[in-house]
């Protein structure tokens, strides 16, 4: 029998909470570290869509990536979104379990998941920890030989199955040395740009940090916050399963990016 606990304990593992940003809400948010648990569901995000979806398909525990709540709530009603989501997880027996910075920046995490997916080479944290070697925030690497931009962009596009990203510099421009930082990381430009880096790649930034990297010389690749995570939580549902066998996981079938090309 696994109780939560345990399911607590290979993602602490996994994902160190050290690792996490100081202003993160990380760990077990919602649940009953003893009860027993068969079914567990992985998503990017708690949304009505994916709520559902866990109490319909019976999931003892959601392990989102984004946390719920994020910030301290003074009260808990159906007035607001993230109230009218607790209030039916917990009615429903739902646990709820959020790694997230500290799974983007875990030693088999998100950014590391997506350097090697680009192919670099000698990849490093931009930013790292210093008793954990390999681990830290976003990360670095050489492309080997050096590549135009638009072959870069070819590689994550396909990586992440998507159609069209937002792109900052010329598709000639030879790129080296790339940075990447999932979600929404446009301040980590800075640490890109001391590490030598010709391209940082992120999920979104805001309009002043692609003018910045513009004039800096840096190409930016933007697939969007949602593409940027999501194939890893897809990822993670495999490595619990293969880690606490008796679970029954799967990522979220319903949860979907509320932005779209058209």
């Amino acid at each position: 029998m696994i109780k939560l606990q345990d399911l607590c304990a290979f993602l602490e593992e996994f994902a160190p909470p050290c690792l996490a940003e100081d202003w993160d809400n990380i760990g077990l948010l919602v649940g009953d570290p003893q009860r027993a648990i068969q079914r567990v569901m992985t998503c990017l995000t708690i949304t009505p869509a994916s709520a559902d979806e866990a109490v319909e398909e019976g999931a003892h525990v959601i392990v989102a990536h984004h946390p719920l709540p994020f910030r301290p709530l003074q009260r808990l009603t159906t007035e607001t979104t993230a109230g009218r989501l607790l209030l039916r997880l917990i009615g429903a027996g739902v646990a709820i379990y959020s790694p997230h910075t500290a799974f983007d920046s875990a030693l088999g995490g998100i950014n590391q998941q997506w350097a090697e997916a680009l192919e670099l080479q000698d990849i490093q944290p931009l930013a790292a920890v210093p008793d954990m070697p390999g681990a830290g925030t976003g990360r670095y690497g050489q492309l080997t030989p050096a590549r135009p931009l638009a072959s870069v962009i070819q590689r994550l596009k396909q990586f992440l199955g998507l159609e069209g990203l937002h792109v900052v510099g010329p598709a000639d421009r030879r790129i080296r040395r790339v940075g990447v930082a999932c979600g929404a990381a446009g301040q980590l430009l800075g640490p890109a740009i001391r590490a030598g880096c010709d391209a940082l790649v992120t999920g979104e930034t805001n309009f002043h940090t692609c003018l910045e990297a513009e004039a800096r010389g840096v190409a930016l690749l933007l697939p969007g916050h949602f593409a940027s995570e999501r194939f890893a939580v897809e990822t993670l549902a495999r490595q619990i399963e293969q880690a606490l066998e008796e679970l029954a996981v799967w990522p979220s079938r319903r949860e979907a990016d509320p932005l779209r090309w058209q």
